[in-house]
């Protein structure tokens, strides 16, 4: 029981981090392409998406060699002392990875769904870029904001291929709820069933909690 509690308070606290991660870059890529047009914004918005298309193998793969001791960003790391690759921090990264596009998709679409006549307006009063940011266009956005930090978050619980490949599946270090069903079908297929109605019932508490509590959905 205990093991069961601490599996969920990590699996738990590890997607709350990769989503609070992943949101000033997700909402920051939602603005500028709901905003901004550029050189290579079709190559930018490719590339958030990619993780929804490619296998989660391939992107903990891909996660893998960036991260790896000799790796572009691993080297630099490594030289730090600082640990990627099969700690909890590769899990962390691996969920803000893969729920990153389902966050910039749906706050693109509340950033798209903001008037600018109302930035226009705040411009034409004297407030900064900056201070309209904040005061206008986040607010106006802000539902689907949080809706798609509440996707984020569900897919980061859910993750399994990018985590198993990048973090691996260490009890006590780096298992998630997801790779504690898969070792547990292997040889205990009740403990592993029993672990999943676990997973689903979290996932169902976080998901109806979240929508009644900030989407104002019954």
């Amino acid at each position: 029981m205990t093991d069961l509690v601490q599996l969920t308070t990590f699996t738990l606290l590890t997607g709350l981090g990769a989503t609070i991660v992943a949101l000033p870059f997700g909402v920051g890529l939602a603005w500028v392409l709901a905003r901004r047009d550029f050189a290579g914004k079709a190559i930018v918005e490719t590339l958030v998406s990619l993780p929804l298309v490619l296998p989660p193998v391939a992107t903990g793969l891909i996660l893998l060699y960036i991260f790896a001791p000799r790796g572009p960003l691993g080297r630099l790391l490594d030289a730090v002392g600082l640990d990627i690759v099969f700690t909890w921090r590769a899990v962390l990264i691996a969920m803000s990875i893969m729920g990153l596009p389902l966050l910039v998709r749906t706050a693109r679409a509340g950033f798209e769904h903001v008037s600018v006549r109302y930035e226009q307006i705040a411009f034409t009063l004297g407030a900064s870029p900056l201070k309209t940011l904040f005061t206008i266009t986040l607010p106006l956005a802000s539902r689907s904001i949080i809706a798609g930090s509440v996707l984020s978050f569900a897919r980061a619980l859910g993750e399994f291929g990018a985590t198993i490949t990048f973090a691996g599946n260490f009890p006590g270090r780096t298992q998630t709820l997801p790779l504690a069903v898969y070792s547990a079908l292997e040889s205990r297929p009740e403990a592993g069933f029993l672990l999943s109605l676990v997973l689903l019932l979290v996932s169902l508490v976080v998901l109806v909690g979240l929508r009644r509590r900030w989407l104002g959905v019954a």
